[in-house]
């Protein structure tokens, strides 16, 4: 829509300042004889846009000049106060700037949008770690924080799962990561990810770091993500499913002519996919791998033999 367009040119110069055609072309997917329209449009409303010809030339409005957001779209209003995220921004030490900029977005808002603002937070409300994760303290999360946003080196003491446990490492913070209520920051060389709360100790290291300017922090924690679980998942299990049972991570599933559904499922060892079976309890038969199978047997009969038989019920 081309209104939209328009208050997206506005906010993308008021923010980046000068963008050529090309630039803004770009940007919005659209062609450069669009914007060319756009800021012609612009231009005769009355907005102080100016055009520079040369190499480092481009458009850019006239210095000090603001637009106040009343280009907003439902949507893009009801979108913005339900990302507002109060919880990890508390944790990052800026849970009241937060509060005060949504204020200040709230009042900017004409009468309409800022209603469907205030009905989004009243309706629906974003916790993201699971009901039986305790909550992992990161004492230094607004350190590293700001380490991150200056570009400073970190010198830490880090626990990890291999021996020796606690490490001397020396970071070059590029971003932090909020994944299920648990903090990760990413850090070169490398560059590696570490737990922000399996920081024991941090001290500056008085010195700055260049952050990489291909470096891409959202591509960097998908890749990590996929490769994380290239790792974790490298066996396979064959398992059985009642009816209405849906199998977690199957990679191939039929259904039987009794209703079951025949799956195949990543597992990560035999040790971990026996706890996870046992949740499901009779909902669930493992046919692959036989050492799965048999050990699930010899606890299922273990507890048979704990428990004995059951106790008669009944009248008189």
């Amino acid at each position: 829509m081309k209104s939209s367009r328009l208050v997206s040119i506005l906010l993308l110069l008021q923010t980046r300042g000068r963008m050529t055609a090309a630039q803004l072309a770009e940007e919005l997917e659209v062609s450069v004889r669009t914007v060319y329209r756009d800021v012609d449009a612009l231009s005769a409303a009355g907005v102080p846009l100016y055009g520079d010809a040369g190499h480092a030339g481009g458009y850019r409005l006239l210095d000090g000049y603001r637009t106040r957001l009343t280009g907003l779209t439902t949507e893009e209003a009801e979108a913005l106060f339900l990302a507002g995220a109060p919880g990890p921004a508390a944790e990052l030490g800026l849970g009241s700037v937060l509060a005060a900029a949504q204020l200040k977005v709230r009042a900017a808002l004409p009468p309409e949008l800022r209603a469907h603002a205030d009905r989004i937070s009243g309706r629906f409300h974003l916790d993201a770690p699971g009901w039986y994760a305790d909550a992992e303290r990161a004492p230094f999360l607004p350190a590293v924080a700001d380490a991150v946003w200056n570009s400073r080196v970190l010198d830490v003491l880090y626990r990890r799962w291999a021996e020796p446990t606690d490490v001397e490492r020396r970071l070059e913070p590029y971003g932090l990561v909020l994944k299920a209520g648990r903090w990760y920051v990413v850090a070169g060389p490398g560059p590696r990810t570490f737990r922000v709360d399996q920081i024991l100790r941090l001290a500056p290291a008085g010195e700055e770091f260049t952050r990489p300017d291909d470096f891409d922090l959202a591509a960097y924690w998908t890749a990590y993500q996929r490769d994380f679980h290239d790792r974790l998942y490298h066996g396979e299990a064959l398992v059985r499913v009642a009816p209405g049972v849906k199998p977690v991570r199957a990679v191939d599933s039929r259904t039987d002519d009794d209703g079951w559904t025949l799956a195949r499922v990543p597992i990560e060892s035999v040790e971990h996919a026996h706890g996870e079976f046992l949740r499901l309890g009779a909902d669930i038969e493992v046919l692959q791998p036989p050492e799965l199978r048999a050990r699930i047997a010899r606890t299922v009969a273990e507890l048979a033999g704990r428990y004995g038989s059951l106790p008669e019920t009944g009248g008189d």
